[in-house]
């Protein structure tokens, strides 16, 4: 028997297979193999049609079931992991109304704040851990505000997974987790932020049904099972947002277990105890996968716009053919500091950690007769890694203890100089982990069946890929960190 998990990505719908006896993998299919493409009709608006994630799913489903010869009647259920932060409104027939506005549309970013300025910091900050910024419900009012046709005509709206589970189920259900992460989420309440709701002139009817995260939240039905290929009446055990979602694939669960990812750009995702915040202008604070009234958990959310992106940047316009293998390989044979070259990996648009500073990437002190290139790939390395520590400094601010580091096998954390410097300044061992989202959204399905007793055991098949411990070096890394901090106070300023 098995567990299938679905990561609706803006680029991509995985689907993967775990055995339902031990949670170890078995096989995963994506499609399309190309990205989906992003509609951006005005300048900062990113829009994708709700529909197409569903037949991409429904492609990618049967390829799965199809190349690993499963019989669907052996696939015991659900669990779904998506893109954050976007918005789905659909009518009465269960359509949708427009295309979905997702995670990196920008055009809500004042609506946002009128909000902020109408309901007041205090109450924000205290019962929502956030400000309403560019998230759902500021999106959904901006729908109400600019195509009030379309809003009228709204049934119910939702986030991209709770859409899939839609296609699915024909239920609208929706949970804790997305409604905080769409600034929903009264923590003091432990309800719906009906209040923030009122003051937006939304009405709650709108919202979908509220379940846990590891809940029985519908089954598949007829219309479901006949274009997904997957069985009529199992059930959909789980979703969750691609951050919580990776945390949870990679077993953080815990305060003060971190779990990381550098791709394109780089996110640093903490789990607290506490329901406060200091600095909710830098970073954004989540009811975690596996938050309740009674245990608090609470996914502090560092995102750091220019840090892969820079990277492949170099690669691309640099180095003419070189592969990432050998661009690290010739950046371990320069000193640390990489001679007093010192770059800022800031250049992919406002970094929310910098209070939205939007000036640019900078390299610093470039010397024609001391660097080439090996030097430019390691102040490469080293800068996004400083990026990394100083937004886990913000974190400590906010009260995060950290104790353990987790990443994905990227590219970046494949960077022994990169993890390294890491470790050693954060004085953290960070382990190196083989997994996906689409693994983790079907295993922790199984765990909130009972197949598995913990997510720890439900991820117990998983081998840590690589470890990196704290050296001796502390002291000199100390040192090149506090020259470039110094350089991105004078950047910022």
């Amino acid at each position: 028997m098995y567990w299938i998990g679905f990561d609706i990505g803006s680029s991509s719908i995985k689907a993967a297979l775990i055995s339902a006896d031990d949670g170890s993998f078995v096989s995963m299919a994506q499609y399309p193999e190309k990205e989906m493409s992003i509609t951006s009709i005005n300048p900062g608006w990113a829009e994708q049609d709700p529909e197409v994630w569903w037949k991409n799913l429904c492609i990618a489903t049967k390829k799965l079931l199809s190349e690993n010869n499963v019989d669907k009647n052996n696939i015991k259920g659900i669990g779904i992991s998506y893109q954050m932060h976007g918005l789905v409104v659909v009518d009465k027939d269960l359509n949708p109304l427009r295309p979905s506005i997702i995670w990196c549309d920008s055009r809500a970013v004042a609506t946002g704040e009128n909000l902020f300025q109408k309901v007041g910091k205090e109450k924000c900050v205290d019962h929502l851990l956030n400000s309403p910024g560019n998230f759902t419900l500021s999106k959904l009012k901006w729908v109400k505000d600019n195509e009030s046709d379309i809003y009228q005509k709204i049934h119910k709206f939702m986030l991209p997974g709770d859409f899939i589970a839609l296609r699915l189920s024909g239920e609208c259900v929706t949970t804790p987790s997305g409604l905080s992460e769409g600034i929903m989420w009264d923590f003091k309440k432990n309800d719906l932020a009906d209040w923030l709701l009122e003051a937006a002139e939304i009405d709650p009817k709108l919202v979908s049904k509220i379940c846990p995260s590891f809940s029985e939240q519908g089954y598949v039905n007829k219309q479901g099972a006949m274009e997904s290929g997957l069985p009529e009446g199992i059930p959909i055990m789980y979703r969750a947002g691609d951050q919580p979602n990776n945390a949870l694939s990679l077993n953080v669960m815990e305060p003060g277990q971190i779990a990381a990812t550098g791709g394109t750009s780089g996110v640093v995702y903490a789990i607290s105890g506490q329901e406060n915040t200091r600095e909710h202008t830098r970073i954004n604070s989540f009811a975690h996968t596996n938050h309740t009234a009674q245990k608090t958990r609470i996914g502090k959310l560092l995102c750091i716009n220019g840090t892969g992106i820079q990277y492949s940047w170099i690669k691309n316009e640099l180095t003419h053919g070189l592969s990432y293998n050998d661009m690290n390989q010739q950046a371990e044979t320069i000193p640390i500091g990489s001679n007093g070259l010192c770059i800022l990996p800031f250049g992919n648009g406002a970094e929310r950690m910098l209070e939205n500073c939007r000036k640019g990437s900078r390299i610093l002190n470039l010397n024609f007769n001391i660097h080439k290139t090996p030097h430019l790939f390691r102040a490469a390395l080293e800068g996004i890694a400083f990026a990394f520590v100083y937004g886990m400094e913000i974190l400590q601010n906010d009260g995060v203890d950290i104790q353990s580091i987790k990443a994905g096998n990227d590219n970046l954390f494949r960077a022994g100089i990169f993890s390294k410097t890491i470790s050693i300044l954060t004085q953290s061992r960070i382990d190196i982990v083989e997994t996906t989202g689409a693994v983790g959204a079907a295993r922790a399905a199984a765990y909130a069946f009972g197949d598995f007793s913990s997510i720890a055991e439900a991820t117990a098949s998983d081998a840590i890929q690589l470890t990196y411990e704290p050296d001796n070096n502390l002291n000199e890394y100390k040192q090149v960190y506090e020259t470039w901090k110094k350089a991105l106070n004078d950047y910022i300023d």
